[in-house]
């Protein structure tokens, strides 16, 4: 038995070895190289990106062009694209050394997972039985930035403490995972989930903290001085905020139906972001004796009520629900940051560097039950009975479902994006611990040296007064300036 602890100890405790020259490379180039394959045996044009949609206008009776779906639905796919690559990237900014990794690290996981998630939602959702072929379309290009969204949330818990070959096994798993709790919660329970409470941030932040609980660091503190802010990142990362906070609206009702439910998704979710900034400042005042604000609650708890109105998004809700809605979760996720952050670390041993249990698990895992409990109560003289109908989708097999069994199976859907998230993410990070990934030390993380080329910094350079832009470049030969410049 003390051969075996012994064995297990030299495997994980293993010094690291940062060299990624080889394992990245080859990590990238065999897994595009299989996203080409797969994708030319089962990826296909839908009828309306094909070339033969001409001939399918004209047996559907369709009169124009303008009615492709596309048109319906690229100006949100745009909105959620910049939400992910831009918003996900600057938010992830905020470490005054590791804001290349933030943003380029969620570039390589967004362009990967995307990929992968065309093929993982594809073979659940738009597999034809008869042709084997998996179509897509402006939707399912949607449905993949949100599959990503998943692994970007896991990787906040996880930001700078692994390397990017482990970022991309994270996006494997989680994208597979995503995909099999997606079917299960939207297909099978039949739940309604449009902005993703339950599937997207319930799910990806359990996930990441799962991980990062398995892969406790106990000597992090040795990287303790990289391990915050300076004045430039925290603005950089709230151009992240902003760009999250004012497209939130398209991302809740991107792929929501046409019509009522799309355009009442947009108006709450609007509404909750407006009343969780205000509750934020509010209480991020309160927590300091002087009433100055924490930049962290800003960036992040500004964001909890569009997080949590994801699943109640097309419910009728009503605009001052929504309001409440924004009100209690901006609340709760500057409490997060407070108090919860700092007991999770040091009671639990759970390292989560953007605080994603504050901003995406903990609401949506409130926004799930939300949506459940406004579910429960929904009512034919509020939504009419087409109204119920459509916005429940009561049609098919579900057809005799009521509105209190579709609450009950909104709550175990919730139940199920928890669990997956937990498990998965504990069996990923056991996965991770091998030592093959060139992860950093405890002593070398929060540093974008360590997997980047990083430029000089300014203050490094001995001052040389230049009068204008066009003595850059010349009279190189100048080692040395007649004026000096005094530091304060």
């Amino acid at each position: 038995m003390g051969n075996c602890v012994d064995c297990l100890t030299n495997v994980f405790c293993h010094s690291k070895n940062t060299n990624i020259r080889v394992s990245l490379p080859a990590v990238c180039f065999v897994w595009q190289i299989a996203m080409i394959i797969l994708f030319g045996v089962f990826i296909r044009y839908d009828e309306e990106s094909d070339a033969h949609w001409v001939e399918f206008r004209r047996e559907n009776n369709i009169t124009s062009d303008i009615e492709n779906d596309f048109y319906f639905r690229y100006p949100s796919f745009q909105d959620v694209h910049v939400m992910i690559f831009v918003g996900f990237g600057f938010l992830m900014t905020f470490l005054k050394r590791y804001s290349f990794g933030g943003v380029g690290f969620n570039f390589l996981i967004a362009a990967f997972g995307l990929q992968w998630a065309l093929l993982m939602q594809g073979w659940f959702h738009a597999l034809n039985p008869e042709t084997g072929k998996i179509t897509i379309g402006v939707e399912s290009l949607i449905n993949a930035d949100f599959c990503c969204a998943g692994s970007l949330i896991a990787y906040g818990a996880l930001l700078g403490k692994v390397s990017p070959v482990q970022l991309l096994v994270v996006t494997l798993f989680g994208v597979t995972l995503f995909a099999v709790e997606e079917y299960i919660i939207l297909d099978l329970l039949h739940c309604r989930d449009a902005g993703g409470s339950m599937v997207i941030h319930a799910f990806g932040g359990y996930y990441g903290l799962a991980i990062s609980w398995v892969l406790y660091r106990p000597n992090l503190h040795q990287s303790k001085r990289l391990n915050g802010s300076v004045y430039h990142s925290d603005v950089f990362a709230m151009i992240g905020t902003l760009f999250l906070w004012m497209f939130w609206p398209s991302f809740n009702s991107a792929i929501t139906d046409h019509g009522d439910g799309q355009h009442r998704a947009a108006i709450n979710t609007y509404l909750a972001l407006a009343s969780s900034v205000l509750t934020t400042v509010a209480i991020s005042s309160m927590s300091q004796k002087r009433g100055k604000l924490d930049m962290v609650h800003i960036q992040n708890a500004t964001l909890a009520g569009g997080v949590a109105m994801g699943t109640a998004a097309e419910f009728m809700i009503t605009p001052y629900g929504s309001l409440i809605v924004g009100f209690c979760t901006g609340i709760i996720s500057t409490f997060g940051y407070l108090f919860v952050t700092p007991f999770l670390e040091k009671h639990l041993k759970l390292q989560d560097t953007c605080g994603v249990h504050n901003l995406h698990a903990m609401p949506g895992m409130l926004g799930g039950f939300i949506g459940a409990i406004v579910a429960a109560a929904a009512d034919e003289s509020v939504y009419s009975r087409e109204g119920l109908i459509n916005t429940f989708d009561f049609e098919g097999e579900f057809a005799n479902r009521s509105v209190g069994t579709q609450g009950g199976f909104q709550a175990a859907g919730t139940c199920v994006a928890i669990a997956f998230g937990l498990v998965g993410g504990a069996i990923v990070g056991f996965i991770l611990r091998f030592p093959i990934w060139g992860d950093p030390a405890d002593d070398n993380c929060y540093d974008d040296e360590v997997y980047w080329e990083v430029p000089e910094d300014e203050e490094a350079i001995p001052p040389v007064l230049e009068y204008n832009n066009h003595m850059i470049h010349k009279h190189q030969d100048i080692s040395e300036s007649n004026f000096s410049v005094e530091q304060s």
